[in-house]
């Protein structure tokens, strides 16, 4: 599959890697996910929405660090809009988490196909970052929040899958 912003090849991070195109595609889909920040999902915790969709797309889309930055700022801005409900320091934890995840989620689907890549993001996300929370609230918190974090990630990749795969099979790009 090509990607949006180089139809041959992604260059190696560096000089030509940070054009003019490439920052303004990861500010559109910045934008995207403040948006996406807005659009809650009603958990115990006030930080789950539907930010994190641009981020996945992102990932397919542009390139796994394109979408890693996408996805950690989406975070960033919807743990912002809530006030930072589990702390600075845990948002930017989960953010940095986020991003690999993004990353891994680029990979697997490179590599594997769209299944195995929705099925490990959304257990990535969604279980593996739920055990995040245990620094917050204990297991209690996790157990609480992991089927909230679950949906979230599903409705999030899945969206951003079909999103990818419409796009990739149009000819916009």
């Amino acid at each position: 599959m090509r990607t949006i912003v180089d139809q041959t090849k992604t260059p190696a991070i560096g000089k030509n890697f940070w054009n003019v195109k490439r920052l303004s595609l990861m500010a559109v889909f910045i934008a995207l996910s403040a948006v996406g920040s807005l659009i809650k999902i009603p958990s115990p915790v006030g930080t789950i929405g539907l930010d994190s969709a641009p981020g996945y797309f992102s990932a397919l889309a542009l390139g796994g660090v394109e979408g890693a930055i996408v996805i950690a700022i989406g975070h960033l801005l919807t743990a912002a809009v809530v006030g930072f409900p589990l702390s600075i320091p845990i948002s930017i934890f989960i953010a940095m988490q986020m991003a690999l995840w993004a990353i891994i989620y680029r990979f697997i689907f490179k590599k594997y196909g769209r299944l195995y890549s929705l099925l490990s993001a959304i257990f990535l996300n969604g279980v593996v970052s739920s055990f995040t929370l245990v620094l917050v609230g204990g297991f209690a918190m996790v157990w609480g929040v992991m089927p909230f974090l679950i949906g979230a990630s599903a409705i999030n990749i899945i969206i951003a899958m079909l999103t990818y795969q419409a796009m990739s099979n149009s000819k916009l790009w």
